[in-house]
């Protein structure tokens, strides 16, 4: 396999794209001491960046605070929601920061093994990330007594995932790296308190795991200072569509959709989708909405759609690619996307009765709430926000208007 040239990014950002010099809050981590790394992250008001926003630090705190042989550290790297692309920069142009953030929840919970489960189709990566972890190794930032802490083992390995959307779910995930199909656990037990192999186990995304070295060395009350009350620090979203410069990009929670549009060179935007395809799709009357999770929610992904695009058509690839990615383990799920799917084909062809629409909106609230994991509760979003804030165009073609050409398959 050729030797793999970074091109590092060039914009500056607050947090994940500022300066950082590797292993240096591994040093300060366990100079500080477990407790006041704690106090940080509690400090920071970090929380999960994969979407799910659950408060870092508690997570971390109920794993350390268990009584186990054996704890784990996974790192979430099972980056499939479509238009989602910022942990990838992150590992190739910052994989110090990913993995200094490993190695310090594996100090601060007294875990001795770190997985990062790396999606499947980011197989070309492998090779480059396996040579920086074997770089940390020699110099002493994994393996055993960690920069001369006597007693402070703890290593890396890579898994890679087999392309299953499902398993960006935790519980999927670790019944993934345990050999098995990758399909949700029931919860309770969480893996904080029974995750990979029976043990207590911590599962951060990529972006949350990057962000702890910066707390570390400047504070977790820095690091609150961005953002809002709720959502603080900053947030890489991953911007794609019709815009002038797509890309990732660092910008703090509580940015409006109008002013991220404007950033990325967007014209004559019809819709956005805030949060991937498992998101919500918002209208240009709601683009005043802030980037935060007290309000429009999102683990990164915004996708811009302008005015030449068919919003069903959209609608349509969106369901389309839940029915492939559900696993099938749950009634609501598995039958209620093939039937929204459905109803988004009778609209495109002007076939359909409101009845049968209130009875599909109906379908998809159900899901939401009836759903054993997290993509049939999200998998509807899509399709009642459009509904919603797109009803003119949604319901402007009749059955008398489905052979005008404007429909076409």
């Amino acid at each position: 396999m050729e030797t793999m040239q970074i091109e590092k990014t060039s914009r500056k950002g607050i947090v994940l794209f500022s300066e950082y010099v590797a292993g240096s809050a591994i040093r300060k981590a366990v100079k500080i001491g477990r407790e006041e790394v704690l106090f940080e992250l509690r400090d920071s008001k970090l929380k999960g960046r994969g979407g799910a926003g659950f408060p870092t630090s508690t997570k971390w705190m109920i794993t350390a605070a268990a009584s186990a042989p054996k704890k784990y550290i996974v790192c979430n790297a099972d980056e499939g929601e479509p238009g989602t692309f910022k942990d990838r920069v992150l590992m190739m142009e910052h994989p110090e920061i990913v993995f200094d953030g490993m190695v310090i929840a594996g100090y601060t919970i007294g875990a001795k093994t770190g997985i990062l489960y790396l999606r499947g189709e980011y197989y070309y990566m492998l090779e480059f990330l396996e040579n920086h972890l074997s770089g940390m190794r020699e110099k002493n930032l994994l393996g055993k007594n960690i920069i001369a802490k006597e007693g402070f083992d703890f290593d890396i390995q890579i898994r890679l995932g087999s392309g299953a959307y499902v398993c960006g779910e935790e519980t999927a995930l670790i019944e993934s790296l345990e050999g098995h199909r990758g399909e949700p656990r029931n919860r309770p037990p969480y893996p904080v308190n029974t995750g990979f192999m029976g043990c207590p186990t911590v599962v951060n995304n990529v972006e949350t795991l990057a962000s702890v070295p910066h707390i570390i060395m400047k504070s977790g009350k820095w690091f609150s200072e961005y953002g809002t009350d709720k959502s603080t620090g900053s947030k890489l979203f991953s911007v794609s569509g019709d815009c002038e410069n797509p890309g990732v990009y660092e910008l703090p929670w509580g940015m409006t959709i109008t002013e991220v549009l404007d950033i990325v060179g967007a014209k004559n935007t019809k819709a956005v989708q805030v949060g991937g395809a498992s998101g919500i799709c918002l209208s240009h009357a709601q683009f005043n909405r802030k980037l935060s999770y007290e309000d429009a929610s999102t683990g990164g992904s915004i996708i811009v759609f302008n005015e030449s695009r068919d919003i069903l058509h959209i609608l349509q690839n969106f369901m389309e690619f839940f029915v492939e990615e559900s696993c099938g383990q749950c009634t609501p799920c598995r039958i209620g996307n093939v039937k929204l799917l459905e109803g988004v084909k009778k609209l495109r062809n002007g076939n359909y009765t409101f009845a049968e629409i209130r009875n599909l909106r109906e379908l998809g609230q159900t899901m939401q709430v009836a759903s054993k994991c997290g993509l049939g509760q999200s998998s509807p979003n899509a399709f009642l926000s459009i509904l919603d804030n797109f009803s003119a165009e949604v319901f402007q073609y009749t059955s008398s208007d489905k052979h005008n050409g404007v429909n076409n398959e």
